[in-house]
């Protein structure tokens, strides 16, 4: 993650192929490569385009630095004149791409690399690792966004995440797919990405009662007050308490907009229906009830269709690891190629017994 140059973030074969274009006469010829998908994810009827902040400042900063050069000597397989070739390389092609946070749909180009072929070979592996990762946690951001018919995503999946890259681009893919906003504050800081939460069970639990934990939290964030009320007993211990640290905030004059209660486990449809009618009998109707608890498209339309009261939602887990759509599935093919000499394209398909392919 700290390393900014991904240029050996590449398949070893793409190298031993531009070593082979290199020394014949293919090393020049300029070619396209398509990049697409074939079906939706999560048998969606669209996807969601996402990456492409990232695919630029790889093809910018692509650059074979000493220690790759080194590594690429000591694998045994290159031979000196690539090796040298490759500490000048640079990416002048052109790369065509559709716009972040557009619906996008199966077949068509979502990156279009017009380069030198060995040029175009380096890049298929990083742009389809991007491109593939980023997509698709975008599209099921915008699947959880759908179902709750306006209702605030927060996305809340660092913890869960295959890793720091995947927490951080993937929170960052969230947001283009429709998330408000984010837990991780690495992607707010490195994208200018709302950051929200709360606090966790431990605050609780940490104080000798609940009460003074609630009244802690809301002396030092008034304008953040959402208080976790399912640490003991949501209905017999936490909205009582919350409904107490709201009644003496509203007196006091501190009660801001978006202060509420957050619920993480149980029946979240009886509970909320049961808190909602509790603070609007405190007269607290206007209270945020968001909810959490491993989360996803299908049981937020299920909550909604029991009529829970809740109108935000933290997903985490389920989102930000795309659970039951483990992989986005793009391809890079190439599509034509212009021989020495020729002016036009010659078009290139791959023949195969499989129909999808």
């Amino acid at each position: 993650m700290d390393r900014q140059n991904l240029t050996l973030l590449t398949d070893l074969y793409e190298l031993t192929m531009m070593q082979g274009y290199f020394r014949n006469e293919n090393a020049n010829r300029t070619v396209i490569f398509d990049m697409f998908y074939r079906t939706n994810p999560m048998e969606s009827g669209y996807a969601v385009m996402a990456g492409l902040e990232q695919m630029i400042q790889y093809i910018r900063e692509l650059k074979f630095e000493a220690e790759d050069i080194e590594y690429l000597r000591g694998l045994g397989i290159f031979q000196e004149d690539f090796l040298d070739y490759l500490k000048d390389f640079r990416f002048t092609g052109s790369i065509w791409s559709i716009p972040e946070g557009e619906v996008i749909f199966p077949r068509e180009p979502l990156v279009k690399v017009i380069a030198p072929i060995m040029q175009a070979q380096l890049v298929e592996t990083a742009i389809l690792n991007i491109i593939n990762h980023q997509s698709l946690i975008a599209t099921k951001a915008s699947r959880v966004v759908y179902a709750a018919k306006g209702d605030g995503i927060m996305e809340f999946g660092l913890r869960r995440a295959q890793g720091p890259d995947a927490g951080i681009y993937g929170a960052r893919a969230a947001v283009i797919g429709g998330c408000i906003g984010t837990s991780n504050m690495l992607t707010g800081q490195m994208f200018d990405v709302p950051v929200k939460g709360t606090h966790a069970h431990s605050w609780i639990m940490s104080f000798p009662d609940e009460y003074t934990a609630f009244r802690t939290y809301a002396d030092m964030y008034p304008g953040a007050c959402i208080l976790l009320v399912d640490t003991y007993d949501v209905l017999r211990s936490g909205v009582p308490n919350a409904i107490k640290v709201f009644t003496e905030m509203r007196e006091a004059g501190t009660l801001r907009k978006g202060y509420g209660i957050r619920i993480d486990s149980g029946d979240l449809a009886y509970l909320s229906k049961k808190a909602f009618a509790m603070l609007d009998e405190a007269g607290f109707g206007d209270a945020v009830i968001s909810a959490s608890s491993d989360l996803d498209e299908n049981l937020i339309m299920s909550l909604k269709l029991q009529g829970a009261k809740i109108n935000s939602w933290g997903v985490g887990t389920n989102l930000i690891t795309s659970s039951n759509w483990p992989a986005f599935g793009g391809v890079y093919k190439m599509a034509a190629i212009k021989n020495k000499g020729d002016e036009e394209f010659t078009p290139k398909i791959k023949i195969s017994e499989n129909m999808e392919k």
